[in-house]
């Protein structure tokens, strides 16, 4: 796409005059970009319920091999990743990144898919965190507190923070992040100092114990674990110095994680034993780390593990909100949303059109899960649990395949610009790490009734993943109608807040 093609306006694209079309720079230093991004992950979420259900329902031993393994996967999609994000600064990161590798078409497919995949994720944590807001109000204050009352209350809290300076929220997520992990490192320094009969057995991380069929479906639900490490180029625009900043917040970030994780479900397994955490697993399922804490460090320190399980959902669910917001704030500045979608809060800077939308999908999912919970039938918890395994796992195979196409998207983007030599181990790793995640999902795809405790025969198991399929679909529908009628428009995909620099330079030309 040559300067002269993107400096003119044209009917039916936006001409991006104006600051609102751009987010505000500088807002975030390493410190701020790594809290961000790491507050996603909801460290105390996974250690106290993707862990333990993990161990119950695949029945393998070695789950912290897996998040080792996993974080080496991660590490080699980082490589190319992070190089891309040198290139490309567009809060529109994964479809960005795509567009620029295989095209336009493949990019408004890309970023189709990240809004629904995202929105799902957020969404599916207002189930589990108005659920033990809840149980909250039950134990402590003997209050009956419908589940969906909480989770009104979050959504439209998160909405407001959306509307605030990034550096507030920051700010916001840091602090809750910072305490969810000191309480979670002091349970794993206690589990370490009291082990079971066992002792500090390293069976976990042998590798005879990652085998049998549940491997695959073992490693979707781990991956899940990591997602959030991927959003730092989201920020980029926010960033003084993106191509110094976003590659150093994303290989601390999923190195971190992996670390992290696979100590955490180590001291899970010293705390029962090796031959005793599946069956404690399934006996406890998301009681397994709040009664192995009440056993070593009393019930006042669980009763504040508690409050720190409801708030580190809140912290997750901030940082998921700010970026569904971004992506709708790119795809609103590129014509894939309408153009209202494409501007900024005046005061703050923030994207308070996609903010409001996230908001609204929030609060409309919310109310259909309130009113299935009033039917008489069935268990009362279905709809809470229905609506975090759901969307948790819809979002999660979304953003795996969007790590898989950008993954094959820097091997493009780099050999088309005739930089194969140069760029040739990053060439490699990217290719190792696209088709590890292509085969982790294939086996989210195969194993989804798993994934949502569904029966092998429930429609779910086809109807649930085809909701990233159809986005896929929509998604290149639109690429391929916006490039016969608005080819402009078409090249600008991926282009971001560089194709307003363009025009702005064009317009102050005399």
């Amino acid at each position: 796409m040559t300067t002269e093609s993107s400096s003119k306006s044209r009917p039916g694209i936006s001409t991006f005059k104006g600051e609102d079309r751009a987010l505000r720079a500088g807002r975030l230093g390493t410190g701020g970009l790594l809290l961000s991004v790491l507050a996603a992950t909801a460290p105390l979420m996974v250690v106290a319920g993707v862990m333990p259900t993990t161990f119950a329902v695949m029945g393998i031993v070695g789950q912290p091999l897996l998040f080792v393994v996993l974080g080496v996967v991660l590490v080699l999609f980082s490589v190319g990743y992070a190089e891309m994000s040198r290139h490309v600064h567009n809060a529109g990161a994964f479809y960005a990144y795509i567009s620029r590798g295989l095209g336009g078409t493949a990019g408004a497919s890309a970023a189709l898919v990240a809004l629904v995949a995202y929105n799902a994720l957020q969404v599916g944590i207002y189930g589990i965190f108005g659920f033990e807001v809840s149980g909250l109000f039950a134990t402590y204050a003997d209050l009956s507190v419908a589940w969906w009352i909480p989770a009104l209350v979050a959504a439209l809290a998160v909405g407001t923070l959306g509307w605030l300076k990034i550096d507030v929220n920051a700010r916001v997520l840091g602090v809750l992040l910072i305490i969810e992990v000191a309480l979670v490192v002091i349970f794993d320094i206690a589990a370490v100092s009291d082990p079971a009969p066992q002792g500090l057995s390293l069976h976990a991380f042998n590798p005879d114990t990652l085998t049998g069929a549940g491997i695959g479906t073992a490693l979707c639900f781990c991956i899940a674990a990591f997602t959030g490490f991927e959003q730092a180029p989201v920020y980029a625009e926010e960033t003084s110095r993106p191509h110094v900043l976003v590659p150093r917040v994303m290989f601390l970030a999923v190195s971190g994680v992996a670390v992290f994780f696979a100590l955490s479900s180590w001291a899970l397994t010293v705390a029962t034993g090796p031959s005793a955490i599946v069956g404690e697993a399934q006996k406890q399922s998301a009681g397994l780390l709040f009664g192995l804490t009440e056993d070593r460090l009393g019930a006042t320190f669980t009763d504040v593990l508690h409050f720190l399980f409801v708030t580190g959902m809140f912290a997750a669910l901030l940082s998921f909100h700010n970026v569904v917001a971004r992506y709708a704030f790119a795809m609103g500045r590129e014509g894939l949303l309408p153009a209202a979608f494409g501007r900024t809060n005046s005061a703050s800077g923030a994207p308070g059109t996609g903010s409001l939308l996230q908001t609204a999908v929030s609060v409309v999912v919310i109310a259909v899960f309130a009113i299935a919970d009033d039917k008489p039938t069935g268990d009362p918890t279905e709809p809470v649990l229905h609506l975090f395994t759901w969307f948790g796992n819809i979002g999660s195979l979304g953003v795996i395949l969007l790590m898989a196409a950008a993954s094959a998207s820097v091997v493009v983007f780099f050999v088309r610009r005739g930089a194969a030599g140069a760029q040739a181990w990053r060439l490699i790793t990217s290719t190792l790490a696209g088709i590890a995640l292509l085969v982790i999902a294939v086996y989210t795809v195969k194993d989804f009734d798993v994934l949502v405790g569904a029966g092998p025969d429930s429609s779910l198991s086809w109807v649930l993943p085809g909701i990233i399929g159809l986005a896929v679909l929509v998604g290149l529908a639109q690429g391929l109608v916006m490039r016969a009628r608005r080819p402009e428009a078409h090249a600008r995909i991926g282009l971001g807040n560089e194709a307003f620099q363009l025009e702005k330079a064009a317009e102050e030309t005399p």
